[in-house]
């Protein structure tokens, strides 16, 4: 059996943040080699997460970013269990190292995501290595990205909501704020869609029905219920649709109106937006 000594231990504490008897007992396990002894506690960190899978991972940081060429936006959600381990310096750290890493290897999955070089080790692995560290569920729960000629990312105060939009043109300095009004616009009214003709034929189907019932519960006669539901689905359009939301810094007009004062050219691509616990 190896010579495990304390200065052994405290060593490859200092390389993986794991507890004391965690790496006495991996380098007990592993027979003193220090590879042998991160991959255990690698694999530790797996068990702990398996361990934990039952367990509510409903805090975390939401954070989202762009390229420096604004052609590229991801928004990236990161879950843990408590708010503690959500202001934790080194969560937060890897949270915004993996975006950073992104920015650069432009992952079009989640799986491309989690499988890509973070210091040599997939980001999946890094995770785990925290995992060990701090002793508390975590997972990646949400990628998503936006490539456009011009893209633009906001991030709401305390990082539990943000948002990115992609646009058909770069602009001057009105069109970058005009980009950014809308990112906000998004974090405040949640579209479910850029515009009318966007929204999911189910949604649409979803919200005929609810008119109707609303009508018939009313009294309505049968015979008048298609259209006062009709009336109810453009309301919904009017309300859930990015182009036709009242634009939240001055409701005198619509989003369309305000892109169309800025640049009649000016369009939105595509949008998305995370937030914890929704």
């Amino acid at each position: 059996m190896a010579n495990i000594t304390a200065a052994d231990v405290q060593k490859l504490r200092q390389i993986t943040g794991a507890g004391m008897m965690d790496c006495k007992n991996a380098l007990n396990e592993s027979g003193g080699d220090f590879e042998k002894a991160i991959e255990y506690l690698r694999k530790k960190g797996q068990k702990i997460a398996a361990k934990r899978a039952d367990r509510d991972a409903n805090e975390g940081i939401v954070l989202a970013a762009t390229n420096p060429e604004h052609t590229f936006a991801v928004n990236v959600m990161v879950n843990c269990e408590t708010d503690f381990v959500a202001k934790n310096q080194e969560f937060s750290d890897f949270v915004r190292q993996i975006v950073e890493r992104s920015m650069i290897l432009k992952p079009h999955s989640l799986d491309e995501f989690m499988h890509m070089n973070l210091t040599g080790r997939s980001v999946q692995e890094n995770l785990m290595d925290l995992v060990v560290k701090i002793g508390e569920k975590m997972e990646v729960a949400h990628y998503e990205f936006i490539e456009a000629p011009m893209v633009t990312a906001y991030n709401h105060f305390g990082n539990r909501l943000a948002t990115i939009v992609g646009f058909n043109k770069r602009g001057d300095g009105a069109v970058n704020d005009a980009a950014h009004q809308v990112a906000m616009q998004v974090a405040a009214m949640n579209p479910v869609a850029i515009d009318k003709d966007d929204v999911d034929q189910k949604i649409i189907d979803q919200e005929i029905e609810i008119g109707k019932e609303q009508a018939r519960q009313e009294g309505k006669p049968e015979n008048m219920l298609e259209k006062i539901a009709l009336g109810k689905l453009n309301r919904f359009f009017k309300e859930s649709t990015l182009m036709n939301q009242d634009f939240v810094r001055d409701n005198t007009k619509t989003i369309r109106q305000f892109l169309e004062a800025t640049d009649k050219e000016l369009k939105v691509t595509a949008f998305k937006r995370l937030m914890l616990g929704a």
